[in-house]
């Protein structure tokens, strides 16, 4: 008898610390939930000009083919040196100045290693050259 006193003021207790939890959630309209749709499948749409997620993703794409091991004494990785490099392309760009992927990738190495195609500065610089092309066929369209 004690024992069922005890499972009863249990899941009492548990009823009354999930009642606020489950009413605070909002109901969702149906013109709400596909407004908010429409809005994440155009951030995806612009690619580098959308929202910050986007963002990332979209210049990670030029950056697949660098490596992501971290390397004593150098700060961050090519990876994250490419995909810095994708950003400064795409804000210069954006600013209508003359963003040149050169100087852009500058940070990363340039030697070359053994059983990989091209060094990390150059991958940065053709990625780079790709995202310019891409930039620029968005701003036509």
């Amino acid at each position: 008898m004690r024992r069922i006193a005890i499972a009863a003021m249990i899941s009492g207790a548990l009823a009354f610390t999930a009642a606020p939890a489950v009413a605070s959630q909002p109901a969702q309209l149906p013109d709400a939930a596909a407004g908010g749709q429409q809005q994440a499948a155009d951030a995806q749409a612009q690619g580098p000009k959308g929202d910050h997620v986007s963002k990332g993703n979209a210049y990670g794409k030029y950056c697949q083919d660098q490596s992501k091991k971290h390397v004593k004494g150098v700060k961050g990785t090519a990876f994250s040196a490419c995909v810095k490099a994708m950003a400064k392309v795409a804000k210069d760009e954006a600013a209508g100045e003359n963003a040149a992927p050169r100087q852009a990738c500058k940070d990363l190495s340039k030697k070359h290693v053994k059983g990989e195609k091209g060094t990390p500065f150059s991958r940065c610089v053709v990625g780079a050259q790709e995202l310019k092309r891409e930039l620029r066929e968005t701003e036509t369209v």
